[in-house]
């Protein structure tokens, strides 16, 4: 484990993992991923493909609609990348990073042991130096750092795994035909409606009448009967009583009461909390 004492940037903990990264290291390769991106992971295409340019570095790119909205990519038809343009005006590409890395075990030696942004100061010499190519990413991604982002990102991970024909027991038909996800030890009343874009966790117990739709509702947490549940994010070992409404993105952080008849509309809870009443687009700390 390798932990920062200070934040580090994006390439900084890369240096300072540089002995655990080097350690019983027999392919001379290291992955990196950003944690708030989920897709499918080409692995093994990843290696591949970084072992047949021969160069430094490999990033994942992905296309996307609207590429004014990011940074993106400028590769040659070799995936040789070029340069990179931040939230262009006008159209030059619209393939983006999309946060997954390979990296040969020369690359750490760029790096300066201090807070270091691997893509503003890492990424452009190493393009300069031709040692950075890209590999663009099939199926799936997104950014998952905020939660209306994260809901979204629940549904493409379910719509993949339908569509690569998975025999997970977890993967089950819910409300309407649509497949959701239901851990093995979870209840769920007969009665209780659930989907499209559900996810209910371990140990969770659903009850009557309860109504949940674009949802995830975490480890050990029990809704009871006839509540509503819209496009919101549960927390772990969460109480929601009855005739409960959730709706726009309410979040929940661990262990939250919410009491009976309650609504709330767009609302953020933190740990620990008991809540009752009417609120809307609010944090309740």
């Amino acid at each position: 484990m390798s932990l920062e004492n200070e934040p580090m940037g994006t390439a900084g903990p890369i240096r300072l993992a540089e002995d655990k990264l080097r350690e019983n290291n027999e392919s001379g390769l290291f992955f990196v991923f950003n944690s708030d991106v989920i897709c499918e992971y080409p692995l093994q295409e990843l290696v591949a493909y970084h072992k047949s340019h021969g160069k430094q570095g490999t990033i994942v790119v992905t296309k996307v609609e609207d590429p004014t909205r990011y940074g993106v990519v400028i590769a040659q038809e070799n995936g040789q990348i070029e340069r990179f343009v931040e939230k262009p005006t006008t159209f030059v590409s619209n393939k983006i990073n999309a946060g997954l890395y390979l990296f040969s075990l020369d690359m750490i030696d760029r790096i300066e042991n201090r807070p270091t942004s691997i893509e503003r100061e890492i990424f452009p010499v190493m393009a300069g130096e031709a040692q950075l190519h890209q590999m663009e990413l099939p199926g799936y991604w997104m950014d998952i750092g905020q939660p209306g982002d994260y809901i979204l990102g629940q549904s493409m991970y379910i719509k993949s795994q339908v569509e690569m024909g998975s025999n997970s027991a977890a993967l089950v038909a819910g409300h309407g035909g649509s497949s959701i996800i239901i851990h093995e030890t979870a209840e769920v009343d007969p009665s209780a409606q659930l989907g499209p874009n559900v996810v209910v966790g371990a140990g969770c117990k659903i009850g009557p009448g309860v109504r949940i739709r674009n949802a995830t509702i975490l480890d050990e947490t029990k809704v009871n009967g006839f509540s509503f549940i819209s496009d919101c994010i549960i927390g772990r070992q969460n109480t929601i009583g009855s005739w409960v409404r959730m709706t726009e993105v309410s979040c929940t952080g661990d262990d939250v009461q919410v009491k009976d008849e309650t609504s709330l509309t767009a609302v953020k809870i933190l740990p620990h909390k008991a809540v009752t009443g009417v609120h809307a687009k609010t944090i309740i700390m």
